[in-house]
């Protein structure tokens, strides 16, 4: 099979010859362990590839991450990066205060002047499924813009303006999906984080009514487009993990180990695919191979029983030793045991 051929087999629950894979590698072990990047592709070659539109105002973002500073993100709000390869943090959101709403709008030139034809050329060379980048995340995006503290009074208080300001935002990211829905990649990715170690960060129902509705509507644009929906989320989720399969989720990449893994399973298991993942609390940071292919096994014995709805993901990041990421990858190529 091809990369391409195993993921659709996996969100199908098609019997893929086996779970597919794909590495989340941060900015840091891209910029400054790259050998050691290199050496793990080559190795355990991936299932998938993202694609990245022609360069534009984001490269500040790109330059700055390779020392550390200040960035001005294409929504206004300013971004300090304290150590090369961490995304960093938003300083200064521009809409700290309401009275810049009135005159406020989002980057739309960047969804129109978009060129896909780069993507289209890289998706028609490559046999790997192919994934585009980032799209909607309003819950983080109202973050960036407004701060989070001031988010969550505004989502308690339902003022006027934060609802003025999440239709803009979710405007916005429903032509940026319908922009990369035209384009040749295979699935659609957008995100938002919605958990802690141990709760929700808003309450089930308030979630449901603000944020379950936008993201349908992101689903149904996709699937319109024939296309797979793929979503990100870090954090305890389980309370609406049930919201996300009904909405329509294809793929879903969740912090397992922050939940309970069995229960998960038993509940949504042939509903929706497992994109992952592998503690990186605990275990990949801290932990020997032994408990990085225990962690693994945990997974595969729930999950990988050859019909699909699972995918061999983890995130290196900066604290990850490569021998726990290498390991990863080596379990999931073994006799589940």
């Amino acid at each position: 099979m091809t990369g391409r051929e195993r993921v659709k087999a996996a969100l199908t629950f098609s019997s893929p010859d086996r779970a597919p894979r794909h590495l989340w590698a941060t900015p840091y072990i891209i910029l400054l362990q790259d050998q050691q990047y290199q050496a793990l592709l080559k190795s355990y070659p991936m299932d998938f590839e993202g694609v990245q539109l022609n360069s534009g105002s984001g490269d500040d973002a790109v330059n700055t991450m390779k020392t550390t500073g200040q960035y001005t993100d294409e929504w206004g709000s300013v971004w300090e990066v304290g150590e090369p390869g961490v995304v960093g943090e938003v300083k200064n959101p521009i809409l700290a205060n309401w009275s810049v709403l009135e005159t406020f709008q989002p980057p739309w030139d960047l969804i129109q002047n978009r060129e896909m034809s780069e993507v289209n050329r890289t998706c028609e060379k490559s046999d790997n499924f192919m994934l585009s980048d980032i799209t909607a995340r309003p819950f983080e995006r109202l973050q960036f813009l407004c701060g989070s503290e001031n988010v969550y009074l505004d989502i308690g208080y339902g003022t006027r303006q934060f609802r003025k300001l999440l239709e803009m935002v979710h405007e916005y990211y429903l032509e940026d999906i319908s922009s990369w829905c035209k384009s040749n990649v295979d699935g659609i990715f957008f995100m938002d984080d919605w958990g802690s170690s141990m709760s929700l960060l808003i309450s089930p129902q308030t979630w449901r009514d603000i944020f379950k509705p936008l993201y349908r509507q992101y689903c149904d644009i996709i699937h319109a487009a024939g296309k797979f929906a793929f979503f990100h989320s870090d954090g305890f989720i389980e309370p609406i993990y049930g919201d996300l399969v009904e909405v329509g989720i294809d793929a879903i990449n969740s912090q397992l180990f922050c939940m309970h893994i069995e229960k998960l399973a038993k509940n949504y298991k042939g509903k929706i695919t497992f994109w992952g993942e592998i503690d990186r609390q605990s275990v990949l940071p801290f932990g020997k191979p032994n408990d990085v292919r225990r962690a693994v096994m945990r997974v595969r014995r729930v999950l990988d029983d050859a019909r699909g709805g699972v995918i061999a993901q983890c995130e290196w990041g900066k604290n990850n030793p490569y021998e726990n990421i290498e390991t990863v990858y080596k379990a999931w190529a073994e006799p589940i045991v």
